[in-house]
């Protein structure tokens, strides 16, 4: 991470030294941002003459008293609190009164690195993401005591090295590391109920657009690290259950299965990897008898391609907040509301119900998750199937679990995302724009809330919420008033 930054300081114009208390470590970022640098003007997004100007502006030094005439120090030591506090101690005696120290912690208080110094007021975060010379966002984050002139030049500079600067309050995870958490927590709680690892991703990226997998993406990052941020965020926010580490990925990580760097973690890699086809639904008949149901902005799109499927197809009343879509001879198929299909059934008495899962656009995804209930006929299963098919989706089906995968993950998302704004971490534009930047999602969790409505959103929590009965799910009230006043989140 270090050589990014360094990297991207001196693309910015700027004259950088480098340090690391392990020697041999400085020519290694040296040879990273060559390599970085090459890559670069290979494919000719750099000139060879600005990529050897840009290598001439950064320079090893060998002690931290080679940085004394630095105007900007940025910390980016291993993610220890007790480490990066001494350091920036030991960088207080040796700088000028008017140096910035801006620490690259991912999740640790601002305001507690800086405690007890004589400057704190030039204390700041400034966390980027990797690798730091292509990932966009820097979160910004100053502490209770960090001036104003400090955030400006951060801002500021975060701007002119070509970054997206995003201010987030000092708190657990800032905002990215702290609304992520649900992304990994509810593909790992499936995981523990029995749900594929390898099927939650294909969803994940098929039909929710995410670019990678929560699985995938925790072996990229190492389970190792990504368990220790849940972890960190979890006992900064004095070990709330909405953040609670998973004991599978704990077991992993105690087992030195870290992910692509260890050959092991929720996949093989390496010669023993296998890769195993998606879960697709055999081929089935189209249904005799459709009828659909009116849609609206979220829906409007699979209802479109069914109607195109089956343009003979009648139609269905239904109630107000009746998430009913089709009914494909004995098959009553809904979009998931949080319950499962077997609840569904029960509720509705309609013992052949199918539920869909959430998808990011269903005019253009080609894949879809469905569950039916264990007292779904196998006849009425595959009318399912075969309606979807019919409108051109590669169907999944899935383990009858509440909110299914998508809409499950998306909804936590939101919640956490409206619990992060209800805080004053960051304004809605600037999370969503955070959360882009920073994951590469393909929506913001306010987007995201404006699409799904919040209607939906409300009753997809009191669902979870019912069916665990754990805090993790309760409602933010943000997401509850914004209900009751008919406006939107970023609105209120």
């Amino acid at each position: 991470m270090g050589a990014g930054i360094a990297e991207v300081a001196a693309c910015g114009g700027h004259y950088v030294k480098i340090f690391d208390w392990i020697p041999e470590a400085v020519p290694r970022a040296l040879e990273k941002v060559r390599l970085s640098l090459n890559k670069s003007v290979s494919r000719g997004k750099l000139a060879p003459a600005a990529a050897e100007d840009i290598e001439r502006r950064i320079a090893p030094v060998t002690s931290l008293y080679g940085l004394g005439d630095a105007g900007l120090v940025i910390e980016a030591i291993i993610e220890d609190f007790d480490s990066k506090r001494q350091l920036i101690q030991d960088l207080e005696d040796i700088l000028p009164s008017d140096s910035i120290i801006a620490s690259n912690t991912s999740s640790f208080s601002i305001t507690k690195l800086a405690a007890g110094l004589v400057y704190a007021n030039r204390v700041i975060g400034m966390h980027f993401f990797n690798p730091a010379q292509i990932m966009e966002l820097v979160e910004v984050i100053p502490g209770l005591v960090t001036d104003k002139a400090t955030l400006s030049t951060i801002l500021e500079t975060a701007k002119a090295w070509n970054k997206v600067g995003v201010q987030a309050r000092s708190t657990p995870g800032f905002i990215v590391n702290r609304i992520a958490r649900p992304f990994y927590a509810e593909a790992l709680r499936l995981v523990t109920e029995g749900s594929e690892p390898a099927t939650i991703d294909y969803l994940m990226r098929e039909a929710g657009r995410f670019p990678m997998g929560p699985f995938e993406l925790m072996d990229l990052i190492g389970n190792d690290v990504n368990f220790a941020v849940t972890k960190s965020v979890f006992d900064g926010f004095y070990q709330s259950a909405r953040f609670a580490p998973s004991l599978y990925q704990q077991a992993l990580v105690e087992a030195g299965f870290h992910g692509r760097k260890t050959g092991r973690g929720f996949y093989l890699y390496g010669e023993e990897a296998t890769k195993s086809p998606p879960p697709l639904e055999a081929p089935q008949p189209p249904p005799k008898e459709v009828r659909l149901a009116g849609g609206d902005f979220l829906t409007k799109g699979v209802l479109a391609r069914l109607q195109e499927a089956f343009p003979a197809a009648g139609g269905i009343e239904k109630a107000e907040g009746d998430d009913l879509l089709a009914l494909a001879d004995q098959a009553t198929v809904r979009l998931t509301d949080g319950r499962t299909a077997a609840q569904v059934a029960f509720e509705e008495n309609e013992p052949n119900s199918v539920i869909i899962d959430l998808a990011y656009d269903y005019e253009t995804v080609s894949v879809l998750a469905m569950a039916p209930g264990p007292q779904c006929s196998r006849s009425a299963h595959q009318s399912a199937v075969g309606l979807f098919q019919a409108a051109g989706y590669r169907v999944v089906t899935f383990d009858d679990v509440p909110g299914l995968v998508v809409m499950r993950t998306v909804a936590m998302l939101i919640n956490e995302a409206a619990e992060a704004a209800l805080q004053q971490v960051a304004s809605c534009s600037d999370i969503d724009l955070a959360m882009q930047k920073g994951t590469r999602y393909p929506a913001g969790p306010f987007q995201w809330s404006r699409t799904i409505g919040i209607q939906r959103i409300n009753r997809v929590l009191r669902n979870l919420l019912a069916c665990y009965g754990e805090e993790r799910y309760r409602t933010c009230p943000l997401l509850q008033r914004s209900l009751w006043s008919g406006k939107h989140l970023d609105e209120d």
